[in-house]
C-alpha cells in the first residue's frame, strides 16, 4: 500500500522545537522516510580519504523531518516501530580526525567503502558481515528552545546508535513538546556495539516507520523492545531495554539499571529489591555508543522470556 513519504530534501542539522513540521501523521500511521547518509551527501562511492579531511561538519548527521504526531503531548511516549529498511547497496566507514574512541591513536583520515546486499556486507576480501540495517538517529524535539546539536544523544533520543533498533523493534521516546516533532537519520548497514571508530557502514536508505502513543508514560529516557527470535532461550521472546545517557559511563550504567528497576515495578509489580536482584541475574548491560561526545549510551537488556 502507498505510504506518506518524507523526502530526503526535508532534512535539518539540529534539534529545534521551533522548526515547522514537514508532515503531520496520526497514531497508527506508517510513513516512509528518505534518509541521507551521515555525511549529508558529502561522501560517495567515488570518495577518498581526502574527502574525509574536507568534510563540512555543519552538514554531517542530517535528520529527515520533523514530523508532527497528532495527539502527542508532553509526558507521553512516542512509540516508533521500525517496519522496514531498503538499502542503497553501498556504504562508507571512516576514521575522522579528532573523532572516535581512539582519536589520539588514529590522527589521520581514512575511508573504507563497502558494497552490500540482503545476503551480507562485503567489507574486505574474505570479510563478510551480516546485513543488519537500522537508523542510528531517532529522536523528538527537546523542550528547551533553540538549536541543539544532533551529534550527542540526549533524553529525547537522537543519535542513539543502538544496533538492535532494526526491523520489528519499537522505540519509546519521551515527548517534551506538542506533536513530538520526530526526525530520523544516520542509517547503517551494520554496526558493532559502541561504534568505536565513530562510524558504522554509513549508507543512505529508505525506511518505513509506524507511529503510536503511550499516554502519560513519563519516561525519563528512551526505552525499546526488540522482536522475538525464532528460538534460543529466554531471549527468544525478544527484549525490553532501558537506556542511560550521560557523559560518564558509570552514571549511564547506573541510570539504565535504575530505569529498569522502575520498569519492573511498574509492569510486573516487583519490589525494588526483587527487581534489583533480577537485574543482577538476568539483565545484560551493553555499551551501545561511546563516541558521540559528550554523552554515551548504556542499554540494559531484559529478556522477556524470563516471565512465564
Amino acid at each position: 500500500m502507498p505510504y506518506k513519504t518524507v523526502h530526503r530534501g526535508h532534512h535539518h542539522f539540529g534539534w529545534d522545537n521551533g522548526l515547522p513540521p514537514v508532515a503531520q501523521v496520526s497514531p497508527g500511521e506508517v510513513v516512509e522516510f528518505e534518509v541521507v547518509d551521515a555525511s549529508g551527501g558529502q561522501l560517495s562511492p567515488a570518495s577518498t580519504a581526502e574527502d574525509v579531511a574536507r568534510l563540512d561538519f555543519a552538514r554531517v548527521n542530517p535528520v529527515t523531518g520533523p514530523v508532527f504526531v497528532e495527539g502527542a503531548e508532553p509526558g507521553d511516549a512516542l512509540v516508533v516501530e521500525v517496519v522496514g529498511l531498503e538499502g542503497s547497496g553501498w556504504g562508507w566507514t571512516a576514521i575522522i580526525p579528532g573523532f572516535g574512541l581512539l582519536a589520539e591513536d588514529f590522527p589521520k583520515p581514512h575511508l573504507h567503502l563497502s558494497r552490500y546486499t540482503q545476503e551480507g556486507v562485503e567489507f574486505l576480501p574474505g570479510v563478510r558481515l551480516p546485513y543488519s540495517p537500522f537508523p542510528g538517529t531517532l529522536g523528538v524535539a527537546p523542550g528547551a528552545p533553540g538549536v541543539h546539536s544532533v551529534v550527542p544523544p540526549r533524553e529525547v533520543g537522537g543519535n542513539l546508535d543502538i544496533r538492535d533498533l532494526g526491523e520489528g523493534a519499537r522505540l519509546y521516546l519521551p515527548v517534551q513538546v506538542p506533536g513530538a516533532l520526530f526526525s530520523v537519520g544516520d542509517t547503517h548497514a551494520v554496526q558493532g556495539d559502541g561504534e568505536v571508530c565513530g562510524t558504522a557502514v554509513e549508507s543512505p536508505m529508505r525506511l518505513t516507520l509506524r507511529f503510536d502513543l503511550k499516554k502519560a508514560a513519563h519516561l525519563p529516557r528512551p526505552a525499546f523492545e526488540t522482536p522475538a527470535r525464532a528460538a534460543g532461550g529466554p531471549g527468544d521472546r525478544g527484549f525490553f531495554a532501558t537506556t542511560g545517557i550521560a557523559p560518564d559511563l558509570m552514571v549511564a550504567a547506573k541510570d539504565a539499571v535504575r530505569y529498569m528497576i522502575d520498569h519492573l515495578g511498574r509492569e510486573y509489580g516487583l519490589s525494588p529489591e526483587a527487581a534489583y536482584m533480577l537485574c543482577s541475574v538476568a539483565v545484560d548491560l551493553r555499551i551501545s555508543e561511546v563516541v558521540d561526545a559528550p554523552n554515551w549510551v548504556v542499554s540494559a537488556y531484559l529478556p522477556k522470556g524470563v516471565f512465564l
